[in-house]
């Protein structure tokens, strides 16, 4: 389907986690284990903030990730202590620039993997869900960015969980209409700068997989010599689809059905439930 990682703590170059770790982002795109393919080659997308009130500058492209040699200076360049990186393998729609995640509005980016089953079934029906007044800011055709306005339109930027779970059960009530089964199977990441949103949900309870890391105090406990875990600081967070490094006891697995919020220091995991309109 796809695959993303996102990052919170320390300002830390993007090359230390897209290139330089041995299961890197970029080695994922090719190779990746956990997926539902080996390989993402249909466009990547970066986002990042270099200042949390700030709008997030945003790179992306049609390119396989492991061939854009622009992405490899880029990634060296930027330093953020806030960023999110996806490579698409499409689905429904096709390989164009619009379609290539993170979507953004304002303030807020927002990325997928999974699928709306039979979304080109229900497509008119979602889209003419969303807010009319947010309708004419979608630029692409795929169901990650119609999710997206839809959550949008279900008060993302006020209170994002409720709004992520209204957006999940309105899907999966409109599938039911249709006579779809099962109807959505996602793993998200959505941000204002100042807190990541990640939710783990399927309406089969078999979700597409998503890790996080765990203390990074206990970790440098665990390899004093070890400089990535030195750089990223203590607060340090990372949500991937697969494990980045094969360190003993780096990385845990987000359980089914589950929303975690990150705020700074502060780490909340919530129960996620679908909320039927």
């Amino acid at each position: 389907m796809c695959r993303w990682l996102a990052y919170t703590g320390n300002p830390i170059s993007l090359e230390t986690v897209l290139f330089r770790a041995r299961h890197s982002l970029i080695d994922q795109s090719l190779h990746s284990k956990l997926g539902a393919t080996t390989t993402n080659g249909d466009g990547f997308g970066l986002g990042w903030y270099q200042h949390p009130h700030d709008i997030p500058y945003r790179y992306r492209s049609v390119h396989p990730a492991w061939n854009d040699r622009n992405l490899r200076e880029l990634a060296r360049a930027v330093h953020a202590p806030l960023f999110v990186a996806h490579v698409r393998a499409a689905t429904h729609t096709p390989v164009q620039e619009t379609n290539c995640h993170p979507f953004r509005h304002r303030r807020w980016m927002f990325a997928h993997n999974g699928l709306i089953q039979s979304f080109p079934l229900m497509r008119r029906e979602l889209l003419l869900a969303i807010d009319p007044g947010r309708f004419n800011a979608l630029e692409g055709s795929t169901d990650s960015e119609a999710m997206f306005y839809l959550a949008m339109t279900f008060g993302l930027e006020v209170d994002p969980v409720p709004a992520l779970e209204r957006m999940a059960g309105f899907i999966e009530a409109t599938a039911q209409r249709h006579g779809i089964e099962p109807a959505l199977n996602m793993t998200v990441f959505a941000s204002d700068g100042e807190q990541i949103v990640a939710v783990r949900y399927s309406s089969e309870h078999n979700s597409r997989s998503l890790f996080h890391s765990t203390s990074f105090k206990h970790l440098r406990e665990l390899y004093p010599d070890d400089p990535r875990i030195a750089a990223v600081g203590e607060d340090a967070y990372l949500l991937v689809s697969e494990p980045i490094v094969d360190l003993p006891e780096a990385w845990a697995e987000v359980p089914e059905s589950t929303a975690i919020v990150v705020r700074g220091p502060q780490i909340e995991y919530r129960d996620f439930k679908p909320v039927a309109p």
